[in-house]
């Protein structure tokens, strides 16, 4: 979970740095089905009523997650993996609304959401089997 969440930041942050500096070239393509353009400069691509780029928040999900990886490292509390299921799940649930934008509003994915939601369903697996183990 520690390395899925730690490459979740690096997207996070590359996708933020995307969005705040336009010297920062966005590597992905920009035609057809696979557009990360086009999803990065929707609507849906900001907190919404605001102009907070989505990966702020994905940044700060992936730390946490980061930090409750880090916990189970050095001791097994028992509100650890409760705590790390409900994360997971959470980040989860963000998933498959921002799928379902890409592939129903926007008709177009972005490689690199793609790439961390793969990486939040890995860890909602992890979690999900060491919640039932």
């Amino acid at each position: 979970m520690l390395v899925c969440s730690l490459l979740g930041v690096a997207i996070a942050i590359y996708l933020t740095a995307v969005h705040y500096n336009e010297s920062v070239p966005l590597v992905c393509s920009g035609s057809g089905v696979v557009n990360c353009g086009l999803v990065l400069s929707s609507p849906y691509s900001v907190v919404p009523g605001t102009s907070i780029p989505i990966s702020l928040p994905g940044l700060a999900w992936c730390a946490i997650m980061a930090a409750l990886a880090i916990t189970g490292l050095t001791a097994q509390p028992r509100w650890l993996r409760p705590a790390q299921f409900a994360w997971a799940l959470i980040g989860m649930l963000t998933v498959l609304y921002l799928v379902y934008v890409e592939i129903v509003r926007l008709h177009a994915i972005c490689a690199w959401c793609s790439g961390l939601h793969v990486l939040i369903l890995l860890m909602f697996l992890v979690t999900l089997v060491r919640l039932t183990s």
